[in-house]
């Protein structure tokens, strides 16, 4: 007769889900799984949060979902730019990114 012993042991990390599910913006790769009209439609059912839609031409990063507050600080070109000058080397055509971006504007008055 054998004799047969089970165990199990499970890890799971907790966390709350935030509203909206993305804080500032998603960099979404040209062939990621989902594209920006169904995560567009998902956040607009999720948030009241207003996002703006960038297209990019590029061969690895196809669009960039963005807060809307956050244009109001830079502007879309600018933006585009450091996304394929800083994020584009980090990422594969497949994949989908979160942008957690710190906008300081500065500003410099003279009075005369």
């Amino acid at each position: 007769m054998t004799h047969r012993t089970n165990s199990h042991v499970l890890h799971a990390r907790v966390g709350e889900f935030v509203l909206p599910p993305i804080e500032d913006g998603l960099v979404l790769g040209r062939l990621s799984p989902i594209g920006h009209v169904a995560v567009g439609k998902a956040l607009s059912l999720l948030t009241s949060t207003p996002y703006q839609h960038l297209v990019v031409e590029d061969d690895v990063i196809g669009d960039i979902l963005v807060r809307s507050a956050i244009l109001r600080k830079i502007r879309a070109e600018d933006l585009t730019s450091f996304v394929l000058r800083e994020v584009k080397p980090l990422m594969g055509p497949e994949e989908i990114l979160h942008l957690h971006l710190d906008v300081e504007v500065r500003i410099e008055s003279k009075g005369a």
